[in-house]
């Protein structure tokens, strides 16, 4: 079993200095292929990729949604695993990943666990090992089957928010989903401009407008104007 990775960027060139040689390094044969699928950055986002040694690409919808898909038609492997530019599996996510689909999960994800030592932020985490829909979005990594992914459509292109939360609801219809014992390390920089309350804040807005359908631009702009970020 083959595993292609694939990491949605913007203005990510910092990050992936690190991250694109951690993946290769820890994941050994099993991974076929690293992917960057970039949203016309404008930093070196791409040159570093490529140095690092993942496939570099620009995709042709800027979105994280677009630009996953974008690297997933590209990709060889029999298992998708999607990363965040600024999270880090454990060392040993080739084998987790390969066990868990052994045992018949077709997608799953990691827990967390926040840079940092601030406790709000490890009581974040301790919830991330519950089947929640909270916990559905990507910074704890995403692992899917070729199979699976494709009878879902890939992520939906139209949306550049809660993508990652759709893509999960609708997967666990079709498959058995794991949540791996371990915990992935993501960065809390949005931490960093805005209090936690803030962000619990933001968060549940956003999760609430999504349940009652409220339309992408909505919430987009819900949240920028709830988050100073980046």
């Amino acid at each position: 079993m083959k595993i292609s990775i694939i990491i949605p960027t913007y203005r990510e060139a910092e990050n992936l200095g690190v991250l694109v040689p951690y993946l290769l390094h820890h994941g050994g044969d099993a991974i076929c292929e690293i992917i960057v699928s970039d949203a016309q950055s404008d930093d070196d986002t791409l040159a570093v990729a490529a140095s690092a040694g993942a496939r570099a690409v620009t995709s042709p919808i800027k979105g994280r949604a677009a630009q996953m898909n974008h690297g997933a038609a590209l990709a060889q492997g029999e298992v998708f695993y999607f990363i965040h530019a600024d999270s880090f599996p454990p060392p040993g996510y080739a084998a987790d990943i390969a066990d868990a689909i052994q045992q018949g999960f077709a997608i799953g994800r990691y827990r967390t666990k926040f840079s940092g030592n601030k406790w709000f932020l490890a009581l974040n985490a301790f919830f991330t090992r519950f089947d929640l829909f909270v916990c559905y979005g990507g910074d704890q990594t995403l692992f899917i089957t070729r199979d699976l992914f494709s009878s879902l459509g890939g992520f939906n292109a139209s949306m550049h928010i809660m993508e990652d939360y759709d893509m999960v609801a609708r997967a666990k219809q079709k498959a058995r989903y794991r949540i791996l014992p371990k915990d992935a390390l993501v960065s809390s920089r949005k931490y960093d401009t805005n209090s936690w309350w803030r962000v619990q804040y933001a968060n549940y807005c956003i999760v609430q407008m999504f349940k009652k359908g409220a339309s992408q631009q909505e919430m987009i702009e819900r949240y920028k104007n709830l988050l100073r970020y980046r």
